[in-house]
Order: C-alpha cells, then sequence, then structure tokens
C-alpha cells in the first residue's frame, strides 16, 4: 500500500496499471491450477469408469450362474478332437456289439463339450483383464485360477467372484451387503451356443431343390400342352388337306 501514488493522474494511471497486471497474473495462476486440477480428474474418471466396466464384465462372465456345474473345464480343442476320436471308436464298437450310440446321443456330447470350451474361453479372457486392472488380492486369485487351467485341472472362482463383487460395490459407494445375506455360489455363465453354417447350407439346399421341383413341373406342364396343341392342330388339318386333294 505503500507504494500507491494517487497524488497525479501519472501515478494513478500507473498504480492502476500495476494492480491490473498483478491480477491478470493470479487470474492466469488460478486458471492454469484449475484446468491441471480438472484435467488430472478426468483422466482419473476415466481410469476409474474403463476399470469398473472391465471389472463388470469379468465379474458377470465369472459369476453369472448359480446352478449346476460351477467349474471351469480346462479341456482344449484337441482333447475335444481325442475324445470326440473316442467317442466315435466307441460308438462304432457298441454298433458291432449290438447298442448302438444314436446320433442325438453323439450331438449332445459334442455340443456339451463345444459349450464347455466355450466357457472356458471366456473365463479365460476374463481373468486376463482381472490380472490386468484388478486389485492386489484379485491379481493373486486370477494368478492362481490360470495356473490351475493352464495345469489341466479344473478350477472354481466363487472366491474371486466375492471379491470383485464386494470391490465394485465399495468403488461405487454402495452399502456392503449383510453378513447374513446367504448367497449361493456362483460360477461361470453358461454361453450360448452359435448357430452354424450347415443349417443355413441345409436349408439354401432344400429351397434349391423345391426351386428346381417347381420348374421341373412347369416344364412338364409346357411340354404336354406343346404336345397337346401339335396334336390338335394335326387332327384339324387332316381332312382340309384330304379335300384338297
Amino acid at each position: 500500500m505503500r507504494n500507491l501514488d494517487f497524488s497525479s493522474w501519472q501515478g494513478l494511471l500507473s498504480t492502476l496499471f500495476g494492480l491490473a497486471v498483478i491480477t491478470l497474473i493470479g487470474v492466469g495462476i488460478r486458471l492454469l491450477a484449475q484446468q491441471t486440477i480438472q484435467q488430472r480428474r478426468e483422466r482419473e474418471n476415466r481410469q476409474i469408469n474403463e476399470r469398473l466396466r472391465t471389472l463388470i464384465a469379468a465379474y458377470k462372465t465369472l459369476g453369472g450362474s448359480f446352478s449346476g456345474n460351477l467349474a471351469v473345464d480346462p479341456t482344449h480343442l484337441r482333447d475335444l478332437r481325442q475324445r470326440s476320436e473316442r467317442a466315435a471308436s466307441a460308438g462304432a464298437t457298441n454298433t458291432a456289439a449290438g447298442s448302438a450310440m444314436t446320433p442325438a446321443a453323439l450331438d449332445e456330447a459334442r455340443s456339451g463339450s463345444d459349450r464347455s470350451r466355450r466357457i472356458r474361453d471366456a473365463v479365460e479372457g476374463a481373468l486376463a483383464d482381472i490380472i490386468l486392472l484388478g486389485t492386489e488380492e484379485q491379481v493373486r486369485l486370477a494368478a492362481n485360477a490360470a495356473t490351475e487351467l493352464t495345469a489341466g485341472r479344473p478350477v472354481h472362482v466363487h472366491e474371486l467372484v466375492v471379491s470383485l463383487r464386494d470391490f465394485i460395490r465399495r468403488v461405487l459407494d454402495l452399502e456392503p451387503l449383510a453378513a447374513e445375506l446367504s448367497i449361493p455360489k456362483q460360477g461361470p455363465a453358461r454361453q450360448a451356443a452359435a448357430r452354424g453354417k450347415g443349417d443355413g447350407a441345409g436349408q439354401g439346399d432344400a429351397k434349391g431343390g423345391g426351386s428346381r421341383g417347381i420348374g421341373g413341373a412347369g416344364a412338364g406342364m409346357g411340354a404336354g400342352m406343346g404336345l397337346g396343341l401339335g396334336g390338335g392342330l394335326a387332327h384339324d388339318d387332316g381332312p382340309g388337306h384330304r379335300d384338297a386333294t
């Protein structure tokens, strides 16, 4: 305040100019700090949202089933092929022995093996996401499950599902679940079977056969009509031709 000079117009203008410069510098520093803090918060929010989205998807994959077989089958495609070959040989042996395995049973066995393989693939993807974005406890549980799958042993993921559920509810500021609440054990969600191209090909062949049948019928009708008309014309021309002769 001692440097403020209001005794003359020159002093007043210089004082006001100095105050304006100081004010602009302060406002600029404040705006820069606010922008930096806002960018940091936006980056943290994006990270939290992406992490939550990934972990929620992993939770739905690992804990989407409450009944049935909750263990993850570690069987690979080569094992499925060997199992299918053994099943085919067993079916041939049973056929030779007089107790043949029906095609429906073979299809059911193949579909069940294919579904377990799809479940295993989905669980492996969810475990990879948890190892990338999970907490220390979740990474440890996911690594143990991945190790068991690699060793070819069935895996139960209920403990990992509980850890994911508690973490997601805590991050979303939801109240914790009551201790007396009894939740059944959760396992991997059942993956829907994809429709193969064989059905579409069979329908296409059926449609093609129907169109060929319709075309054949049309050709037969056209030939019959042509022969009938030709015979009638020959019958009409016969007497006239005899009269002319």
